[in-house]
């Protein structure tokens, strides 16, 4: 019996914080030991709460909470001091805050805390107050590698700067706290909260389906705007598949990379994939299979595996690269190149050379994408202006033969034959002189 109070007294309050009519929800029965009107209060009650999660995540976004709480976010997940992962991060966090800012002032009013937390899994996280951390082992899975660990950022940095964070605590905070809340009166609220929102660091239950499609567009938008290669994108999600496959496992990846109702890795590689070829305006493409990159639909090459790179991650990085040179519109046929270390578009590397890769066949078939028409070729105009010069000459030979001989006409014809066309066009010429102007 005491259950079945419990399950309709939980009905009223669910039916109470998501605005259902309590008409639709059958009242218990008035019994002894059971008061409607605790019912009640119970939802008032939980009504009072939720207004308190809002004012506390109000207070944690504020300069002054979020300060405090990051303080407690620290306390947490620990912190890890390693000078190489710190400063790489401060580099990140400068420059994308930099390109963020043109679009977004607002970032000025509210720059966000960083730091390099101690926890071991492929993980990062945006929490209330724009207090950012990224997990050490982070790191380690990249290789240290700026560009790519730009795109994780930049993709945490795109739920920070749209409220993802706090629009998530109020979804998916339990019901059951605040109901636990309310029933026992406890006296500090916001600790109660505080602690479960803690609790909750980095759980992908905070954000959806539809904001993690949207984060990873912020992502590519605020990545190749500080500088960093636009193919890291893809580049990222293929180590995390060449590291442990198309699925997630908890071991590697952390949580907030894990449910199954956001985009599978490959699904994620891909859609960066195509970014890549938009960035330069349909010039370059990655295949996803062989790691052929093509440049204006020609095959120019796959790369090899080196670097502790898979061929594909090379491949999307150096697609990044030679994206970069066509972003321009002006740009249509660069100039490939390469020394002893390097392979370049114009000025720009695109690749550094490992063993086994053959600078000598990404020139050519570089230059070869690139070619430009043949310089023997005529242009339109060139054309027309050698037409015309040929139909002078034929009309000239022509009349000449019908024209009799001596008359001015007749020099005049056969004074044609002798100028170019373009002359021929606005000046009369007797003997070389002008006689008069058409």
């Amino acid at each position: 019996m005491q259950n079945i109070r419990k399950q309709k007294l939980t009905k009223v309050v669910l039916a109470a914080l998501v605005g259902v009519s309590i008409m639709t929800t059958s009242l218990p029965k008035a019994e002894a030991d059971f008061d409607v009107g605790s019912a009640i209060g119970a939802v008032l009650g939980v009504g009072i709460q939720y207004a308190q999660l809002s004012k506390q995540i109000a207070y944690y976004n504020s300069n002054e909470g979020r300060n405090k709480y990051m303080g407690d976010v620290k306390k947490q997940v620990g912190v890890n001091y390693d000078p190489t992962a710190n400063a790489m991060l401060d580099r990140v966090m400068s420059r994308l805050s930099s390109a963020i800012a043109v679009e977004d002032p607002s970032i000025k009013k509210q720059p966000y805390n960083h730091f390099v937390n101690d926890q071991k899994t492929f993980n990062a996280f945006c929490t209330l107050g724009h207090n950012m951390s990224v997990n050490i082992g982070l790191f380690d899975i990249l290789n240290y590698n700026e560009d790519e660990l730009a795109f994780v950022v930049a993709h945490e940095m795109g739920h920070g700067q749209h409220n993802d964070p706090a629009n998530g605590v109020k979804r998916t905070f339990p019901l059951s706290v605040l109901a636990a809340v309310a029933s026992s009166q406890a006296g500090n609220i916001a600790e109660v909260i505080g602690v479960n929102i803690l609790n909750n660091l980095g759980s992908a239950k905070l954000v959806t389906l539809p904001m993690e499609k949207k984060a990873d567009e912020f992502a590519f938008d605020y990545a190749p705007k500080a500088g960093y290669n636009p193919g890291a994108g893809s580049a990222v999600w293929q180590r995390v598949i060449d590291k442990m496959g198309a699925g997630n496992k908890q071991s590697f990846v952390g949580s907030i990379f894990n449910p199954s109702d956001h985009p599978g890795n490959i699904s994620r590689r891909d859609t960066y994939s195509k970014d890549i070829t938009a960035y330069s305006n349909n010039n370059v493409k990655v295949d996803g299979k062989t790691a052929v990159i093509s440049v204006k639909n020609k095959a120019i090459g796959a790369p090899k595996a080196g670097a502790s790179m898979s061929a594909l991650e090379r491949a999307y990085l150096i697609a990044g690269n030679i994206s970069t040179v066509y972003h321009d519109k002006l740009v249509t046929n660069p100039t490939a190149s390469s020394d002893d270390s390097y392979v370049y578009l114009n000025d720009k590397a695109i690749m550094s050379l490992n063993s086994g890769d053959d600078a000598d066949t990404w020139v050519t078939n570089l230059n070869l994408a690139n070619r430009k028409k043949s310089d023997t070729s005529l242009t339109s105009k060139a054309v027309k202006t050698e037409n015309a010069t040929k139909t002078i000459k034929k009309d000239s030979k022509t009349t000449a033969t019908t024209t009799a001989p001596g008359s001015f006409r007749a020099k005049v014809e056969a004074e044609r034959a002798t100028v170019s066309a373009a002359s021929f066009n606005t000046f009369i010429y007797i003997s070389s002189k002008i006689e008069f102007v058409l």
